[in-house]
Order: C-alpha cells, then sequence, then structure tokens
C-alpha cells in the first residue's frame, strides 16, 4: 500500500479546552488557528503519524481580557513560544472505533509525553468528491507540568485554577494534494 498524505481540514476541524475556575465552573477556550496532517501506509489509521500545532495567538475564550492574560509569560508566553505543538510516537486501534494516540506535546517550550484518545467518526466523501475522515481527539493534561503554574489564591484561600486541562479535538482530514 502506498503512502497516503492527509492535512486537517480547519473549515470543517476545531480544537478545544476546558479547565476549572473556582473548582465549581468550568471555563472553555478554543484555538482559531491550527494545522496539521497524518501519514499512513494503510487502507486505515492504525500507526499513522500524527502532527499538530496550534497557535497561541489564536487562544479565544470569550473574554479578551483573559485572552491577553493567557498569552502573557503568566500562562502560554505567545511572545516567546507561538506554537504549541504535538508529534506522534504511536496510533494504534484499540478497539472497534477507539484508538490510542501518544506522543511529544510541546507547550511553553517544555515538551512531555502524552497519551490521547482519538475516536474514528467515519469517513465520507464531499461535495466535490475528496475522500474525508473524522475523528475526535479527547484528553487530559496537567498544566504545570509545562510551566504554566501561573495561579491566583481567593480570599478563602483556595486555588482560583484547576491544574487539568481537558482537550478536545474534532478533527476532518482530507488528501493532500
Amino acid at each position: 500500500m502506498a503512502t497516503t498524505k492527509w492535512v486537517v481540514d480547519p473549515m470543517h476541524s476545531e480544537v478545544q479546552f476546558k479547565i476549572k475556575h473556582l473548582v465549581i465552573s468550568t471555563v472553555t477556550g478554543t484555538f482559531r488557528n491550527f494545522e496539521g496532517g497524518a501519514t499512513t501506509e494503510h487502507d486505515d489509521f492504525d500507526a499513522a503519524e500524527v502532527h499538530f500545532s496550534m497557535d497561541v495567538a489564536s487562544v479565544d475564550t470569550n473574554q479578551e481580557m483573559r485572552d491577553t492574560h493567557l498569552k502573557s509569560a503568566d500562562f502560554f508566553d505567545a511572545d516567546n513560544h507561538p506554537k504549541i505543538a504535538f508529534k506522534s510516537t504511536s496510533f494504534k486501534k484499540i478497539d472497534g472505533d477507539e484508538y490510542e494516540m501518544t506522543g511529544d506535546l510541546t507547550m511553553k517550550g517544555v515538551t512531555k509525553p502524552v497519551t490521547l484518545k482519538a475516536e474514528y467518526g467515519g469517513t465520507a466523501k464531499d461535495a466535490y468528491g475528496n475522500q474525508k475522515f473524522g475523528f475526535e481527539v479527547t484528553g487530559k493534561v496537567n498544566r504545570k507540568e509545562f510551566g504554566l503554574i501561573y495561579n491566583a489564591l481567593t480570599e478563602t484561600g483556595g486555588l482560583a485554577l484547576g491544574e487539568d486541562i481537558k482537550l478536545t479535538a474534532n478533527i476532518q482530514l482530507t488528501k493532500s494534494a
């Protein structure tokens, strides 16, 4: 089987994160600009190579002041670390439509191995005859492991932000031209 290259279709994909605020609610954010792809050597994505990056300056939580703070050195430090990147080291089928994706995540200059779940959503041809594959990627990372250690204390002495960031990416791939 020949090697096939796939690219993320940004018009039909999204990347979101969630973090606890004051331990009682969740704040959701999105990265508006991202790119990525995969390389396969089979009819399916088992053992695919996957790469992905997000533009830190495109972070959007629907609150301009919070977004500006997230881009600052307190959090993502967009001026010095403009991208968050992932490169897979393993992509394997677990069961049915479930895959496990392991790789290196680089955020704020720190690279750590992470394991994410990827659920195959199906394949279809679009109105132009282009073959598309869909995946929902989910996982959780501890922000402090990547140098995002900023936190504020509440008046009762609790922490304002949780440590775990929940990630969700709904990705549609199309064959690279």
